[in-house]
């Protein structure tokens, strides 16, 4: 269906009210002057000479009136070009903004998500509803690009627990593959991954759109690394790894969803229990400025090359693919805790020195 012009139609009724707004008040201007202006003159001559004979007055108002006339007529003329003139321009400085919006929602309906509307320079009502519009187009652009990525990165996910089922299930057709406890484990196994895959794309979706529904508390910050280092301990002592926490000198209360922040500090220590090598060190230190508490997970592992730290966040990422798919990663935990950062006010950020020197991971959450 093809949309109409509305930009043109808004022109013309704006063109059409200003003309019958001139129209009118010429016709009032002309109206007033002929019963009111007889009347003065005959009054200021009486003033001025005394009284008239009818001849005379009738010969002067007839001058009157045709001089009146010619006057009215010869100004009216110009006001009415000059008004229409100015209305003509003004209507289409007032409509071509609309008009640019139309085209630009149009391209956007059709899927060019890179529209955007010019300045129009009319005032600021004018200008915040550009802004809108722009702000608009470009969540709207984001979101595609989003949903892009995110399709390709399960479509890419998903390939290898599929091509595993799918073959284990071929095999117990043909009888190749015994139907026994261990093709059973390996397929809950697959399934299991699966879900863990769902239930994160899930989550860093919500996150990145601003759909969680966050309970934001006072949280005590060093009660909060407390309970996850506890959480962590058994993982840690197997492998080896020393787990350290240093609070802050000062309490360090946070404004966060305490579910979340957990999730957050959960998917950092995971993150450097994986990376870092049996005798190895994680720490983790909590500082407390005004507006913002710092909690920094530190460790002395693999560390990040500087080609990789810009994309660390990136869904899927993985800057070791192998390790991480045999590990049993799905490579969204940073990009699930940055998710979670922002979403409740703060951020998230890495640095390393590089490989094998470790890397550093400090989470800034606002205060009350």
């Amino acid at each position: 269906m093809r949309p109409t012009r509305p930009g043109g139609r808004l022109a013309t009724r704006l063109f059409a009210a200003q003309t019958l707004i001139v129209v009118a008040g010429a016709v009032t201007l002309v109206l007033v002057a002929v019963v009111v202006a007889p009347g003065l003159f005959r009054d200021h001559l009486t003033q001025a000479i005394g009284p008239l004979s009818d001849e005379m007055a009738h010969h002067l108002d007839e001058a009157l009136a045709r001089a009146l006339l010619l006057s009215l007529a010869i100004a009216v003329a110009a006001a009415l070009l000059t008004t229409l003139g100015v209305s003509w321009f003004i209507t289409r400085r007032l409509t071509r903004p609309i008009t640019d919006m139309a085209t630009a929602a149009t391209r956007i309906a059709d899927g060019d998500y890179h529209a955007r509307v010019p300045a129009s320079r009319l005032g600021s009502e004018f200008a915040a509803l550009d802004h809108a519009f722009n702000r608009m187009a470009i969540t709207l652009e984001q979101t595609e690009r989003r949903r892009r990525e995110l399709l390709a990165d399960v479509a890419h996910e998903l390939r290898t627990p599929l091509s595993t089922v799918d073959s284990f299930l071929e095999g117990i057709e043909d009888g190749v593959v015994p139907s026994g406890p261990d093709t059973w484990r390996t397929l809950r196994e697959q399934t299991a991954r699966l879900r863990h895959l769902v239930d994160d794309i899930d989550t860093v979706s919500r996150a990145e759109e601003r759909q969680l529904d966050l309970h934001s508390q006072p949280v005590g910050v060093d009660e909060a690394i407390d309970a996850a280092a506890r959480a962590a301990t058994a993982a840690f002592a197997a492998k080896g790894v020393r787990l350290e926490h240093r609070p802050s000198p000062a309490p360090a209360t946070a404004e966060a969803d305490p579910d979340r922040l957990r999730e957050i500090l959960d998917n950092l220590l995971t993150n450097a229990l994986r990376h870092t090598p049996p005798g190895g060190t994680v720490s983790l230190t909590s500082n407390t400025t005004p507006g913002k508490v710092t909690i920094v997970v530190a460790d002395t592992g693999e560390g990040i090359a500087a080609t990789h730290l810009p994309h660390i966040f990136d869904r899927f990422y993985r800057a070791d693919p192998a390790r991480n798919r045999a590990t049993g990663g799905t490579g969204i935990g940073l990009t699930i805790a940055r998710a979670l950062a922002q979403a409740q006010g703060g951020d998230l950020d890495a640095a390393s020195e590089g490989v094998g020197k470790g890397a550093t991971f400090t989470l800034i959450l606002p205060t009350r």
